[in-house]
């Protein structure tokens, strides 16, 4: 079975690592520092199960997990941490054990048990991702883009549309576009105070919308701050997203 360690610590990750010598059938693939060094360590060496500790810089081991629960084929993820209060969030977060620092080599070993269970039964889809997320506490920092084994982090305050293509969502934002393998509707209940509807195939951050404006045809069009064209907006979202920019 093939392991990344997840840990900002180097001493917390010198004794999983010991520990994980001591057990039969185990690879350890990679080590990373934080959560962005993790999933782009996932994205190129594909591990079987990432031992992720929670409180870690940057983008914490909770999204960590989350972004991990989107990638085909779909890791196990065991959470390694000093307290015991965010075990709730851990296995919302799809976490398949919970271990509490400093890890007893007994549950690291029925741990490894539960990961190889996951792994031989796994369907690999993806599924489950970020759909339903919509507790504050839940929401991502970043969205992430993956091509080709490459993986691109994006955050969220950089995005300035969202729009839907055939299954991908094309991400607008400061530094260029990018496609992402999730839903429009997931993306509005996840980030539904940042992002606002003009179209069934649209979203747009609120702070980015200029003015609404009507084209020659006919039809309202939303002018964005960093956009290089308007942007057509429905007839069913025209008198909710006037409202809205009446408050921005």
């Amino acid at each position: 079975m093939r392991v990344l360690i997840a840990d900002d610590e180097p001493l917390a990750r010198e004794r999983l690592r010991d520990l994980l010598a001591e057990q039969p059938g185990i690879e350890l693939v990679a080590e990373a520092g934080d959560g962005r060094e993790a999933l782009h360590a996932c994205a190129t060496h594909h591990p079987d199960l990432v031992l992720l500790d929670i409180a870690m810089p940057g983008i914490d081991g909770l999204e960590t997990a989350r972004h991990l629960a989107a990638f085909e084929p779909r890791p196990a993820v065991v959470f390694c941490t000093a307290y015991d209060a965010h075990a709730l969030s851990a296995f919302e977060a799809a976490a398949i054990d919970y271990l509490v620092k400093p890890v007893r080599p007994e549950r690291l070993a029925a741990a490894l048990e539960r990961a190889r269970t996951f792994a031989a039964g796994r369907t690999g889809n993806g599924s489950g991702g970020a759909d339903g997320m919509t507790q504050p506490d839940q929401r991502r920092t970043h969205l992430c883009a993956r091509l080709r084994g490459s993986l691109r982090l994006i955050p969220i305050e950089d995005v300035h549309y969202l729009q839907a293509e055939e299954k991908y969502v094309v991400v607008h934002h400061a530094r260029g576009e990018d496609l992402i393998e999730e839903s429009l509707k997931s993306l509005e209940e996840e980030f539904g105070d940042r992002f606002v509807r003009i179209h069934r195939n649209c979203l747009v951050a609120r702070h980015e919308i200029v003015e609404l404006k009507r084209a020659p045809d006919g039809h309202v069009q939303a002018v964005l701050r960093h956009g290089e064209h308007p942007l057509e907006v429905s007839r069913r979202c025209v008198a909710h997203l006037r409202e809205t920019v009446k408050h921005l």
